[in-house]
């Protein structure tokens, strides 16, 4: 009996004295954190866009005596977001052009909320009965900066995305930002009085809001 005890005890001792050290278990503690990081920073992400929870903030400038700015939001129909590793690498959307909602207050009853939504959306400016969507395509992205494709009025022209960010959200969404300046000239977007358009500022600020679930 008392040699079946001993024998326990020494194979107990075997196994423990066998078993990994307390630094080889830290040292695999890191490992799996660092394989861990290292397979989310390589990790590609596709989000399909939720246009309830994605909008388009756009703001236009008056120039002259009275300078001012008119600004508002437009809606979203689809997009989607690619990532890797938590960052941006592409992506589009698609606007509603008719959609255009001003959120300022700088209306009276001669000029009136609805003059300029009337005037935005007519053949002279962004024509939304013919063009009733406008799109954004990365087609590069370096940094917090993206390269896209704008099709505004059906004339796609190269712009800057700027200001860049995509945040993780508590329900598994992500959200990313960025902020967009094009010169509406380029896309035939104009008073149709010259008088009245040199008044406005050609550049058109677009500050753009994506929230997307993984697919």
């Amino acid at each position: 009996m008392k040699l079946t005890v001993l024998s326990a005890a020494a194979a107990a001792v075997i196994f423990v004295s066998c078993g990994p050290s307390a630094a080889e278990q830290a040292a695999a503690r890191e490992k799996a954190v660092a394989d861990s990081i290292a397979a989310a920073a390589s990790k590609e992400m596709t989000y399909t866009i939720d246009p309830a929870a994605s909008k388009v903030k756009w703001e236009g400038n008056m120039t002259g005596v009275k300078a001012y700015s008119h600004f508002g939001e437009l809606t979203l129909t689809e997009g989607v977001l690619m990532t890797k590793g938590g960052q941006l690498t592409g992506g589009n959307f698609t606007a509603d052009m008719k959609s255009i909602d001003p959120k300022d207050d700088g209306y009276s009853a001669e000029h009136p909320r609805e003059g300029l939504i009337g005037h935005l959306s007519s053949p002279a400016f962004f024509a939304v009965d013919s063009f009733p969507t406008a799109t954004v395509k990365i087609t590069a992205v370096e940094g917090n900066t993206a390269t896209a494709d704008l099709t505004v009025r059906g004339k796609t022209s190269t712009e800057k995305v700027t200001e860049i960010m995509v945040t993780p959200n508590a329900d598994g969404t992500v959200t990313a930002t960025g902020k967009l300046i094009f010169d509406r000239q380029k896309y035939g977007a104009t008073w149709a009085n010259p008088a009245k358009d040199m008044f406005l500022a050609d550049d058109i600020v677009l500050s753009v809001v994506l929230t997307g679930k993984a697919q």
